[in-house]
């Protein structure tokens, strides 16, 4: 009777050791990423009135086109780092009935960096032109500073000025009648 608690005791014991083997923090897991990947800059070279070659070209094969909207490009997105949690990014892309790009919607937009938003740094773009007037006065250009004599700088000035230059023979040019 005494045995037969201690088996049934260790199996208990071992079974749920087993069990818990397969949460143990150790384990690698892989990431999953599905779908298209979608950057920053490929967003930013869309304009508006390329036609659909030009934004394939650009963003690859749509995930999803719809049958029923023909107009609409739908590019999806997700990562699931091992053992985290899924994130998802989403951008449509709509056309007009001439082929012709349209709008954008979705977790991009044109201009604005995710690095730059994270960071938060400024995320304007936009280029404003300026006048005569309005343009900074430009710097005059500092001059360069000689090497400290007997540094390894001044040695390699010093070989870089004694190069002879040697012209590059020209080849003269091939007769072309017949003969």
């Amino acid at each position: 009777m005494q045995n037969t608690k201690l088996l049934l005791t260790s199996l208990t014991l071992v079974g749920l050791l087993a069990l818990a083997g397969c949460s143990f923090p150790g384990v690698y897991k892989i990431d999953i990423q599905q779908g298209n990947v979608v950057t920053q800059d490929m967003i930013d070279q869309l304009r508006p009135g390329m036609t659909r070659r030009q934004v394939r070209f650009i963003m690859g094969n749509p995930l999803i086109q719809d049958t029923f909207n023909t107009n609409r490009w739908d590019y999806l997105y997700s990562l699931q780092p091992g053992g985290g949690q899924r994130q998802q990014e989403r951008m449509s892309i709509f056309f007009n009935d001439s082929d012709q790009l349209v709008s954008l919607s979705g977790d991009f937009m044109p201009g604005v960096s995710r690095d730059q938003e994270i960071l938060g740094g400024s995320s304007d773009t936009t280029v404003s032109p300026t006048t005569q007037s309005e343009q900074p006065a430009p710097q005059p250009e500092q001059p360069e500073k000689p090497a400290k004599p007997g540094s390894v700088e001044e040695s390699i000035q010093r070989e870089i000025d004694t190069i002879e230059t040697t012209p590059v023979p020209t080849p003269a040019p091939l007769e072309t009648s017949p003969q």
